[in-house]
């Protein structure tokens, strides 16, 4: 987990919150694929992670665009 948590740690702090916040509040009790998906996304560049995170843009595959949205939603959903 710690690991996941320093690659959590983005260029920019919005980013690092969002991602950060899934982490802690939602990880653990997410199904294998959603971890898995979670873990590809932190691969993702900064700028299109942005673009996702802010609604600019989402992502074309269902589990991720999902996933970019629980991940955008208060922590406490």
């Amino acid at each position: 987990m710690s690991q996941l948590r320093w690659r959590c740690r983005r260029g920019m702090l919005e980013l690092d919150v969002m991602m950060t916040r899934f982490l802690e509040h939602h990880y653990q009790a997410a199904a294998p694929a959603t971890q898995q998906a979670f873990v590809e996304l932190l691969d993702c560049e900064d700028d299109q992670l942005w673009d996702w995170l802010s609604g600019r843009s989402l992502p074309d595959e269902p589990q991720r665009k999902q996933l970019i949205e629980q991940i955008r939603r208060p922590a406490a959903d």
